[in-house]
């Protein structure tokens, strides 16, 4: 009996001992954030409109310098036009840039050509166009306007093109002048290309030049050395 009670006390103690214990808490899994969703993108005119006003704040702040701006000075860039001539084209490009942007676009090229009397389709105007548009914006500037003449006077249009029908009838009618006006035109484009010829051909009289110096050269070394191998033997 006295067994028995003993190992009842033991048995009491050691379970009152392993109550008292603190029990492991089981491990928690990390709790992971929750992805934020991304902000949506801005548009591309939004993008435009940031870096366009980054960059002035940049210039402001002396960070940056401002882009160069090219300055056309018709009268310098196109001297084989003469100043009248110039401002009558002027003139011409201003009554047809009925926006007054400083462009002539798709329809007011189409209209210049219906008042000339020489209608264009759609296409033809579009490739008028895409001929002497240099910055690709789909109209024309007045020295894009000016290059029409240009390469009309060069002979670099073809003569059923539409550019060519535009050039050879504005050279009349630009001029305040008539007849006389379309004579005066003629003789400057005449005049340009004589210079161009007369530059051309002082150009080949150099390189004959020089050629004959060179002929000469090679003569002269060839004497000295036939009069050395004479003193030599």
């Amino acid at each position: 009996m006295a067994s028995q009670e003993l190992a009842r006390k033991l048995q009491s103690r050691l379970a009152a001992t392993q109550e008292g214990e603190p029990r492991p808490e089981p491990e928690q899994s990390p709790v992971r954030p929750k992805p934020q969703e991304p902000e949506a993108a801005c548009g591309d005119s939004s993008s435009e409109l940031s870096a366009k006003l980054t960059r002035r704040l940049d210039i402001n702040e002396g960070s940056t310098a401002p882009r160069p701006t090219r300055v056309f000075n018709p009268y310098t860039e196109f001297k084989e036009f003469s100043r009248k001539q110039i401002k009558d084209m002027e003139a011409m490009f201003k009554r047809y840039d009925t926006g007054k942007d400083g462009f002539i676009d798709l329809m007011e090229l189409k209209l210049m050509m219906e008042k000339l009397g020489a209608p264009q389709t759609h296409l033809g105007l579009k490739n008028m166009i895409k001929e002497v548009d240099e910055d690709f914006d789909g109209k024309l500037s007045f020295r894009e306007f000016l290059l029409i003449f240009r390469r009309a006077a060069a002979g670099e249009l073809q003569e059923e093109s539409g550019l060519m029908t535009l050039a050879r009838l504005s050279e009349i009618n630009v001029s305040t002048e008539g007849v006389m006006g379309a004579k005066d035109f003629f003789e400057a484009k005449v005049q340009a290309l004589s210079v161009g010829s007369k530059f051309e051909a002082e150009i080949r009289e150099e390189k004959e030049e020089r050629k004959r110096q060179e002929v000469e050269k090679k003569q002269r070394q060839a004497a000295f050395k036939q009069l050395q191998s004479t003193f030599c033997s």
